[in-house]
């Protein structure tokens, strides 16, 4: 699998619907998100969205951030139809 460097870290794909472009995404992603196990995109007209979100045994982890509910946020926040893609952190700096 391939990884991307980010902000000094290293992230893997864990779903994309065909949408990751990795020299766009890194004019978006900045030091904020270095915290996040998952960082999560979805794609509004032609702009990016990125949420951050943790692993759910993180001890930052609250409901909202929390990767197990990224299906109901999918569904809440997201245009239906909408393409997106998850990344998942594999190294820090």
């Amino acid at each position: 699998m391939h990884t991307y460097e980010l902000n000094g870290n290293f992230y893997e794909i864990v779903s994309d619907d065909d949408c990751f472009v990795y020299d766009d995404i890194k004019e978006y992603f900045t030091e904020y998100f270095n915290k996040f196990d998952y960082i999560f995109g979805d794609f509004v007209g032609d702009k990016v969205r990125l949420k951050g979100f943790y692993e759910s045994n993180n001890k930052n982890v609250k409901k909202f951030n929390d990767i197990k509910f990224l299906e109901e946020y999918k569904k809440d926040y997201c245009n239906y139809g909408a393409k997106t893609f998850l990344l998942k952190k594999v190294s820090k700096k």
